[in-house]
């Protein structure tokens, strides 16, 4: 009798013991059978593409993109996209945007990166003017002219222009990667047309100076100018101190009056009022 409950037992214990792997299985199965995701085509950077490049179909190629993420501006077909230039350096299998490339009859080079509205303006430098040469492409810059001061025969210093970005250094206009300084004879910078007019009088009429800024730095600071007089002038004298004594005052002569009365005769005085 107790043999056969062992045995009714472990017959028990093997049947649910069964029925939970095929249960464990089951949902195992479920859970590692994922939907399949569906893709469609965008088009991204073959290889790496430099500021100004114009893109050929050579330099590009399709890849597989989850069709549930598009990402604004994307081409899914190389003719598209194809003959534009980049206005920024692309690396490889970045995706192409509408944002990053030229306008189709913009060109290739530096016409193809200078924004609608703006314009490209060279100013000579040396190696005091450009920082030592680390006003490279990408960097900002305020503009600081020197000049005679109207009506005065002082000379004065002001800047004219902040926050300009550099387009280009010479005839290069890409960043060196390791951020090395270039010694160049002219940068190229990037200003509105009413800035274009205020910089070629400055270039021509007085001596500019580039300051180099911080890229993240946009605030705006209006520095007052500085005159030359002002610049030079020697310390103030220092006020001469009042005597701490008050002289006293002269005392006026006396009156002197001779006094004669019969046979004596006086000298008598008496003070002015």
């Amino acid at each position: 009798m107790n043999r056969t409950r062992v045995i009714v037992g472990l017959v028990l214990a093997m049947a649910v013991a069964l029925l939970f792997s095929t249960y464990v299985y089951r949902t195992f199965k479920r859970v590692s059978v994922a939907k399949p995701v569906v893709t469609d085509h965008i088009v991204v950077a073959y290889r790496t593409l430099q500021l100004g490049t114009r893109v050929e179909s050579s330099n590009l190629r399709l890849i597989d993109w989850p069709a549930n993420e598009p990402v604004q501006g994307m081409f899914h077909r190389i003719e598209d996209c194809a003959g534009r230039a980049v206005i920024t350096n692309l690396a490889e299998n970045e995706p192409i945007l509408e944002s990053k490339l030229a306008p189709k009859e913009a060109g290739a080079g530096l016409p193809a990166t200078i924004p609608e509205g703006m314009r490209a303006l060279s100013v000579a430098v040396n190696d005091v003017i450009g920082v030592a040469g680390f006003v490279i492409p990408g960097t900002m810059v305020d503009v600081l002219v020197t000049g005679p001061a109207p009506g005065t025969s002082n000379n004065i210093t002001r800047t004219i222009l902040e926050n300009v970005r550099v387009l280009a250094a010479g005839q290069t206009v890409e960043q060196d990667r390791e951020g090395k300084p270039q010694k160049v004879p002219v940068v190229t910078l990037l200003v509105s047309p009413e800035d274009a007019d205020t910089l070629t009088m400055a270039s021509t009429q007085g001596k500019i100076q580039l300051a180099l800024r911080n890229t993240t730095d946009t605030k705006q600071v209006n520095p007052a100018p500085v005159m030359q007089a002002v610049l030079f002038a020697g310390p103030s004298a220092a006020p001469a101190h009042a005597s701490a004594h008050r002289a006293a005052p002269s005392r006026p002569e006396p009156y002197v009056v001779e006094v004669i009365t019969r046979s004596k005769k006086e000298i008598k005085s008496f003070e002015k009022q």
